[in-house]
């Protein structure tokens, strides 16, 4: 028994979880040869293999003998449609400070004097190939009293930083402020986001020239713009309509609407005394939510329609165990990412698209016979 409890605790075997852009689908992978990490790349049809061919992008533990200093992988915004210009986040030796560096995939290399953000607690993101959002130490008085970027600014491409626009200053007792750029196909906005405290916060909407509004929401409460839709989740009970919606709910409102001043939400998800929200998503033509019902994951396909909306279960979801669901490509597609385990089931990532049971993509190996076992709920 301990050996075989040994053998199942050392496996080095996990399943590569991978996100898509463009035509590419990246991983980052550690592992005993590169403990600080590579950033790598492959198609669907090579992924879809037991032993997939990657392309190498960028390997940090490489970077890190090169330099000099022992570097962190903090993750990259590539920038849409082509994804060859990248955002990349490093920090030395996992500190929360961090730099962002432009990195082109193409050319497997940072771009010579491209955008560059100095160490801080701070961010960079895209709003067009030359402009980006910045948010770092500009000097004294810049960060909040969490240490956090308290400014956030434009910038523009071939100008030094100190020359960037200020879009918003928060105060010192915030816990950060950022901007950033939704750039879904055809519903293109700006958005100013002020964390007051850990849990709550402010989300602005920015104009094109440069006007902030703030969404008239409970300071408590997630917020999200998706597309045409505006969407809630509670922490604190909320009354607004003339209705009170319970701590936990998920409302949408289509956006235009909500600005003119109306105050009619949907409720995508109230909660009930056996279920509670775990998380939400959406891929191009639906909604999805994902309920703990009776200590079991309920996946719920949702779609905007003139009645409402429809709702019905994920095809193909198991009955037991614990799901996760991602969109492979919320702006291109349908097709969803699923990733399942119960007690019998070895960890699976499963693809499909909504309306169609999913296939296996990858799966742990087994560590004992399951086929004895089934699992059963009991009240």
């Amino acid at each position: 028994l301990r050996s075989d409890l040994l053998a199942s605790l050392d496996s080095d075997a996990r399943i590569p979880y991978v996100s898509k852009m463009g035509e590419f689908y990246y991983n980052f992978w550690r592992d005993k040869t590169n403990p600080q990490g590579v950033w790598r790349r492959t198609t669907l049809a090579e992924f879809r293999k037991d032993a997939p061919k990657w392309e190498v992008l960028l390997d940090i533990d490489a970077l890190g003998k090169a330099e000099g200093v022992n570097w962190v992988w903090g993750g990259a915004e590539c920038l849409r449609p082509a994804y060859n210009l990248c955002l990349v986040n490093l920090s030395r030796g996992g500190a929360d400070a961090t730099v962002t560096r432009e990195f082109n995939v193409a050319e497997r290399a940072f771009v010579k004097g491209g955008f560059e953000r100095p160490e801080a607690k701070g961010d960079l993101s895209w709003i067009d190939q030359d402009t980006v959002y910045v948010g770092t130490d500009f000097g004294p008085g810049s960060m909040t009293e969490s240490g956090y970027a308290r400014i956030a600014k434009q910038w523009k491409r071939g100008t030094p930083m100190s020359e960037a626009t200020v879009v918003y200053e928060g105060q010192p007792s915030d816990i950060a402020v950022t901007a950033f750029h939704d750039d879904t196909p055809g519903f293109e906005r700006d958005f100013v986001y002020r964390g007051l405290t850990f849990y709550t916060s402010d989300l602005y909407l920015r104009g094109k020239d440069g006007t902030l509004t703030r969404l008239d929401l409970p300071e408590g409460s997630q917020k999200g713009v998706v597309r045409e839709w505006l969407s809630v989740e509670l922490r604190q009970p909320w009354t607004v309509g003339g209705i009170e919606h319970p701590a936990g709910s998920l409302l949408a409102i289509k956006l235009d609407d909500f600005l003119a001043g109306k105050r009619d939400f949907d409720v995508l998800f109230a909660p009930t005394a056996n279920t509670s929200l775990a998380s939400s998503g959406y891929t191009r033509d639906f909604w999805f939510i994902n309920v703990l019902e009776d200590v079991k994951n309920r996946i719920y396909v949702l779609k905007p329609g003139a009645d409402g909306w429809a709702r019905r279960p994920l095809v193909g979801a198991p009955e037991f165990g614990t799901l996760g669901i991602t969109a492979v490509d919320a702006d291109e597609s349908n097709d969803f990412f699923l990733t399942v385990t119960d007690y019998l089931t070895p960890t699976s990532l499963m693809m499909g698209t909504m309306g169609q049971a999913p296939e296996k993509l990858k799966q742990l190996p087994a560590f004992f016979d399951a086929s004895k076992h089934e699992i059963r709920q009991h009240f």
